[in-house]
């Protein structure tokens, strides 16, 4: 089984796991499959902690699929990603 391309992300649009468990109410294990399954997150090694996008695990919440395509291929100036951006007072362009 293939897995996606990651999420390139900015230093500003990272989150940690405890973070991400925090705004989405979900447990660390979906969590992690989510950046495992869906290429939202990032681990550089072993025991190292799980970096995640956090307009990506937005876009998740909310089904916003093609927002994440767009992402994933570096596209954040499209209005469905930007959308993502503004809701958590992110730039799109930093």
């Amino acid at each position: 089984m293939s897995h996606p391309q990651p999420i390139l992300m900015r230093r500003s649009e990272i989150i940690d796991m405890a973070e991400a468990v925090r705004r989405t109410g979900r447990s660390s294990r979906t969590i992690r499959k989510y950046c495992h399954d869906l290429g939202i997150g990032r681990q550089s090694g072993s025991g190292v902690r799980i970096e995640i996008s956090a307009p990506a695990l937005e876009m998740v919440m909310h089904g916003q699929w093609e927002a994440l395509e767009l992402l994933r291929d570096g596209n954040r100036s499209d209005s469905r990603v930007k959308r993502i951006y503004d809701h958590l007072g992110l730039s799109p362009l930093d």
